[in-house]
C-alpha cells in the first residue's frame, strides 16, 4: 500500500510589519504611475488617432502574455463595449482571447507564433497592433511585432523599463520604470487612459 509522503514543515519566520509591505508597494506604484503622467502627450496623441482610425472601419489588435493579456482584453471590451459613454462600438479584438485558435497555433507552429499568425491573418494597413509588456521581451510579441509592420499595421507597445527589444520593434513605445508588480497595474491606467482618450475624441466624454 502506497503512503502518502509527509510533507515537512513550514519555517515560521516573523511576521512583517504590514504598513512596510504595503508602503513599499504604493511607493513604487507611485513612482510608476508619475512616469505615466509624464506620457500624457503620449496617450493624447495616441487615442485621438486611435478614434480616427476605428471610426474609419480600421481594427485594433491586442496582445500580451499573463497579466498583460488580462489588461489586452480589458482595453478590447472598453471599445466593443463603453468606457463611459454611449457611442458605437469600435472594432478591436484581443488576440489571446479565442482558446481554441491560441491552442491550436501553440501545438501546431509553437508558442512564439501564436500571435503572429493571428496577426497575418487579421491584420490590414491602416489597423493597429497594441503589445503589453512588462518585461519588453516576450518572443511571441516580438514576432506578432515584426510580422504587423510588415503588413503595414501600425506597432504601439507599453512595457517595463527601457531599453527593451519591443520598444525597438515598435512604431512608438510608452516604458514604465519600476517593478513588474507596478508595471503591471500601471497598464490598467494606461488602457483607461487610451479609452479615455478614445471617448474625447469622439466628443463622448462623461465628466
Amino acid at each position: 500500500m502506497s503512503t502518502v509522503p509527509a510533507i515537512p514543515p513550514t519555517r515560521t519566520t516573523a511576521t512583517p510589519d504590514p504598513e512596510l509591505v504595503v508602503g513599499k508597494h504604493l511607493d513604487g506604484l507611485a513612482a510608476t504611475l508619475t512616469a505615466v503622467r509624464s506620457h500624457a502627450p503620449v496617450f493624447a496623441a495616441w487615442g485621438a488617432e486611435l478614434a480616427a482610425r476605428l471610426s474609419a472601419g480600421r481594427r485594433l489588435l491586442a496582445a500580451g502574455n499573463g497579466g498583460s493579456a488580462a489588461e489586452a482584453q480589458h482595453l478590447t471590451a472598453e471599445l466593443v463595449g463603453r468606457y463611459r459613454g454611449e457611442r458605437e462600438p469600435l472594432s478591436a479584438l484581443a488576440l489571446h482571447a479565442d482558446t481554441s485558435t491560441i491552442t491550436a497555433l501553440g501545438n501546431d507552429y509553437g508558442f512564439v507564433e501564436i500571435y503572429a499568425r493571428q496577426v497575418r491573418a487579421h491584420g490590414r494597413p491602416g489597423d493597429v497592433l497594441i503589445l503589453l509588456s512588462t518585461s519588453g521581451r516576450s518572443e511571441n510579441l516580438l514576432a506578432a511585432a515584426e510580422v504587423a509592420r510588415a503588413l503595414g499595421v501600425t506597432v504601439w507597445s507599453i512595457t517595463g523599463p527601457a531599453p527593451n527589444p519591443l520598444a525597438q520593434a515598435s512604431d512608438e513605445a510608452i516604458c514604465l520604470p519600476g517593478v513588474t508588480p507596478s508595471v503591471q497595474e500601471a497598464h490598467l491606467v494606461a488602457v483607461h487612459l487610451l479609452c479615455e482618450m478614445v471617448d474625447s475624441t469622439l466628443g463622448r466624454s462623461v465628466a
